[in-house]
C-alpha cells in the first residue's frame, strides 16, 4: 500500500503576469490532498473519492491504457484529471488497484463549497507520486504531474500550484522552465487568509483573459503587472518585511488597474471592499489567484493590525481561515499490509 499527500497553495503575487514570464510568489498551505493506492482482490480497479464527489466507481484499462468506466459517471469530465494522470503510465501493467482520493480539507465544512486552495494540483502531485512509487517506473513524478495537470487545464495554467504542492514552503516560480526557487517567510510579516464564501472558476478567468487581451491592443496594464510581480520577487529575495509589504501594496494597485482595464472581475465577491478597507487601515489585502471569489490574504508588519482587519472582514461576511504555510511538499509512504 502506498500513501501520498500533497499540500494546497495560495498565490501571493504574480497572478496572470506569471503567464507572461513574470515570477509568481506562491505558498504551500497546510490543507492536503490524501491518496492511497493498494492492490485489490477484485478483478476491476476502483476509485473512491471524498470531498470532490462522494462515492466509488469501477474501471478497467484498455489495451492502450485508457480508463474504461464500468458505471455512469456524475459528468462526462468528472474524472478527467485522473484520466490524464493515468495516461502518464502507458507502459505499466497494473494489478487490480483500489485508489482512494480524499480532498475534504479543500472544502468548507459547513457549506461544502470549494475554498479555492489548489485541490486539483495537489491531487495531481499526490496521485502521480503514489502511482510512480507503486509501479517503480523509472520516471520523474514531478514532471509527470506538471504535464498531466497542464493537459487537464488545456495548457492554460501556469503550473505554480503544482510547484507549490511538490516543493512546499514559499517559492518563487517562473513558468518558462517550471523553475522554482525556495524562499522564506519573513519573521516580521504576519498574515491571515480570508474566504469570500464564493467559489471561483480559474479556467473561466483564463479564457476571459485571452478574449479580453485579443480585443485590447494597449498592453500597458500587463506591463505594469509584470513589473509589479518582479518587484515583489526582488523584495522577497531580500527578506525585508517592510519592503515586501510595500511591494505587495504597489502590486495590488497594478492588479486593480489590470482588472479594470480588462474587466475580469478579479476583485468581485467582496475582494474590492476588503482591498479598500485594507488601504484605509494601512495594511495590504489581495485576492489569491484568479480572483472573483475563493480566498484572499491580509498582510501587515504586526499581528495586531492583521487581527483587527480580519475582525472587520468577518463582520462583512468573510470567513477567517485557520490556514498556515506548510513547509513540506509531497510526502509518500509505503506500508505493508498484514494479513
Amino acid at each position: 500500500m502506498i500513501t501520498a499527500t500533497a499540500p494546497g497553495k495560495a498565490l501571493l503575487s504574480g497572478e496572470y503576469a506569471v503567464l507572461e514570464g513574470a515570477p509568481a510568489i506562491v505558498a504551500a498551505i497546510d490543507r492536503r490532498a490524501r491518496v492511497t493506492v493498494a492492490e485489490s482482490h477484485d478483478e476491476r480497479h476502483s476509485l473512491s473519492t471524498r470531498g470532490y464527489l462522494e462515492g466509488t466507481w469501477h474501471f478497467r484499462l484498455s489495451e492502450g491504457g485508457a480508463l474504461e468506466w464500468l458505471e455512469p459517471l456524475p459528468g462526462p469530465a468528472a474524472f478527467a484529471l485522473i484520466e490524464k494522470i493515468w495516461a502518464s503510465f502507458p507502459a505499466v501493467r497494473w494489478p487490480s488497484l483500489s485508489v482512494l482520493i480524499d480532498t475534504r480539507e479543500f472544502y468548507d465544512g459547513t457549506s461544502g463549497l470549494k475554498l479555492g486552495l489548489g485541490s486539483s494540483a495537489a491531487v495531481a502531485v499526490a496521485l502521480t507520486a503514489a502511482l510512480q512509487r507503486f509501479s517503480s517506473m523509472d520516471a520523474q513524478p514531478d514532471r509527470l504531474a506538471f504535464d498531466a495537470h497542464r493537459r487537464f487545464q488545456g495548457g492554460r495554467g501556469s503550473g505554480a500550484d503544482v510547484a507549490a504542492s511538490i516543493h512546499g514552503g514559499v517559492i518563487e516560480y517562473r513558468r518558462a522552465a517550471a523553475e522554482s526557487r525556495p524562499l522564506r517567510w519573513p519573521v516580521n510579516i504576519d498574515y491571515r487568509f480570508l474566504w469570500s464564501g464564493q467559489p471561483a472558476a480559474t479556467p473561466g478567468k483564463l479564457a476571459e483573459l485571452a478574449a479580453r487581451r485579443g480585443q485590447n491592443e494597449d498592453d500597458g496594464c500587463m506591463t505594469l503587472l509584470r513589473d509589479g510581480a518582479e518587484n515583489v520577487a526582488a523584495a522577497w529575495s531580500l527578506g525585508d518585511g517592510s519592503q515586501i509589504v510595500d511591494a505587495l501594496r504597489n502590486y495590488v494597485g497594478a492588479l486593480r488597474r489590470f482588472n479594470v482595464d480588462l474587466d475580469l472581475g478579479i476583485f468581485d465577491a467582496g475582494h474590492e471592499q476588503l482591498a479598500d478597507l485594507a488601504a484605509d487601515s494601512g495594511i495590504v489585502y489581495k485576492p489569491c489567484g484568479a480572483g472573483g471569489g475563493d480566498i484572499g490574504i491580509a498582510v501587515a508588519e504586526t499581528k495586531s493590525a492583521v487581527d483587527a482587519f480580519c475582525d472587520r472582514a468577518v463582520k462583512l461576511g468573510f470567513g477567517a481561515l485557520d490556514i498556515r504555510v506548510d513547509n513540506q511538499g509531497v510526502l509518500t509512504k509505503v506500508r505493508q499490509d498484514i494479513e
